[in-house]
């Protein structure tokens, strides 16, 4: 019998079959694969089940259509797999209260290219009005949408606004990311007030959220939908990439990639690079141009 993973705690998982969730582990030789990820079976999975008695066993994972990686840390070769058949990622960003970096929203915008993974940035906390956070928030809603990427500046507090953000749900399976603090299970809890998703204050001395995610989990929603939440994430590091890959993942330079030179241009320093007079030209954001420099420094050690 085949089922969808809905939560992973490690040993244990929890299985959607024919609408009913059971629990399964897995089976040995399973486990024992030579595999670099850390988790070898991820909520959004479809597996194949087999019962010895009363017990559930994964015997079998289908093959992937995409999925969320990230290194386990930044030393590590190994890497972790968040979600897997993924319709579109949701990434949660906030202007201030905690802060969002762009590298982090950029080098998470890569990681979804590369695996084909579509993204929506919902950007929270709209209520928000000191000078840092308005400017922040202008910068986000003019650079996004200028590159391809939808944007809505939203507030997880305002009912229109989640009515907004459940229409573009639609009846998608859904993965909602973000660093920690920034409004994953507020949403949740708006979208799904069943799920009683914990909801955990902002450290006053640091504005950084709390974790209140441990597992990644899949809640069924209206219309079909599945809602992936996900542990609150520091930091995003890119794996198994080759450097003269990395521009293929900005959409703005993937568009002017044939101009260049050279084939295996890595838009640094060399001559007649098309990315390079864009950049010159500001018709690609020097704060892109920048993050992009750190993923392929990270990529080429």
């Amino acid at each position: 019998m085949q089922g969808i993973v809905t939560k992973s705690t490690g040993s244990w998982y929890k299985v959607l079959v024919d609408g009913n969730e059971v629990d399964a582990r897995l089976r040995g030789k399973i486990r024992t694969l030579n595999l670099k990820s850390t988790n070898p079976v991820v909520v959004g999975d479809v597996v194949v089940l087999d019962q010895d008695g009363g017990e559930y066993l994964i015997k079998e994972i289908e093959e992937r259509q995409n999925c969320i990686v990230r290194k386990s840390n930044k030393l590590s070769k190994q890497y972790q797999i968040i979600a897997a058949n993924i319709d579109r990622a949701f990434l949660i960003v906030s202007p201030a209260k905690p802060y969002t970096p762009q590298g982090f929203i950029d080098r998470f915008l890569a990681t979804a290219e590369a695996y084909h993974v579509p993204v929506t940035i919902l950007l929270n906390k709209s209520d928000l009005d000191s000078k840092k956070a308005v400017l922040y928030r202008e910068h986000l809603m003019e650079l996004y949408p200028s590159v391809g990427y939808e944007i809505y500046n939203v507030s997880f507090l305002d009912s229109d606004d989640i009515s907004r953000i459940q229409k573009s749900i639609g009846s998608q399976r859904v993965l909602l990311a973000g660093n920690s603090g920034v409004g994953k299970s507020t949403l949740i809890n708006a979208i799904l007030p069943e799920s009683n998703q914990k909801v955990s204050a902002i450290s006053s001395s640091y504005h950084k959220g709390r974790h209140t995610t441990t597992f990644a989990q899949m809640f069924l929603g209206e219309n079909g939908s599945k809602i992936i939440d996900t542990p609150g994430i520091k930091d995003f590091g890119m794996v198994q990439t080759e450097p003269n890959q990395v521009s293929h993942y900005f959409p703005e330079m993937r568009s002017r990639l044939s101009g260049c030179k050279y084939n295996n241009c890595l838009h640094t320093e060399e001559p007649d690079c098309k990315i390079l007079k864009a950049v010159e030209k500001q018709e690609i954001a020097v704060t892109r141009y920048v993050n992009y420099l750190s993923i392929l420094e990270e990529v080429t050690v």
